[in-house]
């Protein structure tokens, strides 16, 4: 195994225990790009010679500066970075250089990380593709919106990276790619430096190769306690289908249901559960806040530079335009009605087991994907994280999801650790 290919959390042992150089680490990395990214397009800006500069630096550092010391880490390309061109998928800032970094980027130097580069977004984090291919199959979809991230990941150019979710830009081209993705609980990680879709919904997340990977991504950039996975907990699941269960491929359908066949005989209680009508309304509601809240926060793109705006995203910005207020206020208490009442709609459960996605990734590349899957969690703000569980038909990634309680993040990811340890001793996950 190269050091590219580890996970982050073990190339993090290695580092500490004297193993493994952070050059090393960076220059493996930075040769799988230059191997790799000339067909995957997973990033819009990466400079070598800074990063194996950086490595040096790391290595002669006194000591460890942190729990990610020497792990190199990719940007989602709505995120600032002093040191690097942020664009936000768009030709308005082609040349546009932040002057300071995004405040989950910044957490991440403190704790010793690495930034490799920038990694290729959707439009403003919005539906129009970026250039990014899916590193299994280079004729499909990685997703969106955080599509290069996911790409990165999964082909082994970096071992984490940051991305954001409005709707299901985490948790599905996690699942398209065939890696852990976490959408943690609505703003656990400081969102100061992210160029806003929805202000409401949008959450940086993260991606990794395991859930340790984003466990540990997160104690560094939030603080958040780092899950006791060496001590055991008795799971209690929900196999929740949600009411668009016959949207989902039957490939999907069965990846669910075996992962639930599965983690019942591994000693899970596992049980169907349903929610009430009210919180089937929260699909639709979650459009419409998005559509409404990101027309606003792109106005000034719309109005001073409609001209290099795609023609879906700029229809799209005028509809969100046109949603009345009284029904963007109607929304918003839709989901919070539906936030007071999920304790009591998962009561008897520890953490709910859903579908990720339609199916495998899309053929083609002009589309990102159906993120109906994802949309209601997003709007909840309840923490998700997607978990690799075998392949489809077309040889493409499949899996679950694993949604908590909001705040309940370090619970979520330890149930979503003995999930995934799991499924990989049924031999459900993909190498």
């Amino acid at each position: 195994m190269t050091p590219a290919q580890l996970t982050a959390a073990d190339a993090a042992r290695r580092i500490r225990a004297g193993e493994l150089s952070c050059e090393d680490l960076a220059r493996d990395c930075v040769a799988r790009i230059a191997l790799r990214d000339g067909a995957l397009n997973a990033w819009t800006h990466h400079d070598a010679d800074q990063a194996i500069e950086q490595a040096r630096l790391l290595d002669r550092a006194s000591g460890p500066r942190g729990p990610l010391h020497g792990i190199p880490v990719g940007v989602k390309d709505v995120i600032d970075t002093a040191d690097m061109p942020t664009r936000y998928g768009s030709p308005i800032y082609r040349d546009y250089q932040p002057r300071a970094d995004a405040a989950c980027v910044s957490a991440a130097r403190n704790a010793g990380a690495l930034m490799l580069g920038k990694t290729a977004t959707t439009e403003f984090a919005s539906t129009h593709p970026a250039a990014t291919r899916n590193p299994h199959k280079l004729d499909h979809s990685p997703g969106g919106s955080s599509s290069g991230s996911a790409a990165a990941v999964a082909d082994c150019m970096v071992p984490l990276a940051f991305g954001t979710q409005t709707g299901g830009s985490i948790i599905r081209p996690a699942a398209f790619c065939g890696v852990v993705g976490y959408k943690p609980s609505f703003n656990l990680i400081n969102r100061a430096g992210l160029k806003f879709s929805a202000e409401s919904l949008d959450t940086i997340g993260l991606f990794g190769r395991s859930v340790e990977d984003v466990a540990l991504f997160a104690h560094a950039v939030s603080g958040q306690a780092m899950p006791r996975f060496d001590t055991p907990i008795p799971l209690r699941i929900g196999l929740h289908r949600t009411p668009h269960w016959l949207q989902a491929s039957a490939p999907a359908r069965a990846t669910l249901e075996q992962a639930a066949k599965t983690l019942g005989s591994a000693g899970a209680q596992v049980r169907d559960i349903e929610f009430g009508p009210e919180f089937a309304a929260l699909y639709a509601a979650q459009i419409l806040i998005m559509n409404y809240e990101a027309a606003r926060a792109t106005a000034w793109e719309a109005r001073a530079h409609r001209d290099l705006l795609s023609a879906d995203f700029a229809g799209r910005m005028d509809r969100g335009m046109a949603v009345p207020h009284d029904q963007y206020q109607t929304a918003l208490a839709q989901a919070d009605v539906c936030r007071e009442k999920f304790a009591a709609a998962t009561a008897g459960v520890d953490l709910l087991l859903t579908l990720s996605a339609i199916g495998e990734a899309p053929a083609g590349l002009a589309s990102t994907g159906d993120s109906l899957f994802n949309r209601i969690w997003t709007l909840l703000g309840v923490p998700c994280v997607h978990l690799p569980a075998g392949s489809g038909p077309q040889g493409l990634p499949m899996g679950v999801q694993v949604v908590g309680r909001r705040t309940d993040d370090v619970a979520t990811l330890h149930g979503a650790r003995w999930i995934e340890s799991v499924l990989a001793n049924s031999g459900s996950r993909p190498a």
